[in-house]
């Protein structure tokens, strides 16, 4: 089945706004915090809001010239004097010196690319209320951790003859045979600061007018964390 870009007739500024509904769709946020709102029943919903600021599209990826197809956009626009030469020239045509964040969007290898053209606007009216999504985002970090907090070991004893070990890992491996610890043994190390995607998130309300997504429950990482959101792969249930 042809996949078309729904063309909006809105502007951002001078920005004409496109809806990226190839596949899985696409848009870029910013995580503001989190509220409650109130459903018809008086119930009481914990939300996240995402800020979904302009995305530009900056550059379109065809099947023919690079490979595989995509549809690259630029979030969080810079100052000229924050962005070197190279990345003025790669985001001059979308009219912007450069962004702080870049991310692309794949597409089906047969997708078309009418209507999206550098220089739109991703708007988020491919979602509606009640619709799953998947959100990815760089988790918290909270520096190096022992076993107890980074995997929830039990630890050891609080008492019988135990005075120095509370909080250990206890044995890591064998003695001669193998004579050695094991790759990706759970042991202390850094802890969080890394991408997580959590699935299925249910879609509150969608602001299009003043480009803010509330969905249900809480996001991975800290207020002003970058969000991407997308359909969600699996089905609900």
């Amino acid at each position: 089945m042809e996949q078309t870009a729904e063309v909006q007739a809105k502007t951002d500024g001078q920005r004409e706004s496109v809806t990226l509904a190839h596949g899985r769709g696409g848009i870029v946020g910013i995580k503001a915090g989190m509220t409650q709102v109130y459903n018809e029943a008086g119930d009481s919903i914990a939300v996240t809001v995402i800020d979904l600021k302009p995305a530009v599209i900056t550059q379109v990826k065809t099947k023919a010239n690079d490979g595989y197809s995509a549809v690259q956009v630029g979030f969080l626009e810079k100052k000229a004097k924050a962005a070197n030469k190279p990345e003025q020239g790669h985001a001059k045509k979308a009219g912007v010196p450069g962004f702080y964040h870049y991310q692309e969007f794949r597409l089906a290898d047969d997708a078309t690319t009418d209507g999206l053209t550098v220089g739109k606007v991703l708007s988020a009216e491919f979602l509606k209320p009640g619709d799953y999504v998947d959100l990815t985002s760089m988790s918290k970090g909270k520096g190096f951790q022992g076993g107890m907090k980074r995997y929830h070991m039990a630890g050891g004893f609080k008492t019988h003859g135990n005075s120095l070990s509370h909080r250990s890992l206890g044995s890591i491996g064998n003695r001669a045979d193998p004579g050695k610890t094991f790759k990706n043994k759970k042991m202390p190390g850094q802890m969080g600061h890394e991408q997580v995607t959590v699935q299925n998130v249910r879609v509150i309300r969608v602001d299009v007018e003043n480009q803010l997504l509330l969905v249900h429950g809480s996001v991975p990482g800290s207020r002003s964390s970058i969000v991407t959101v997308r359909r969600a792969v699996k089905s609900a249930g």
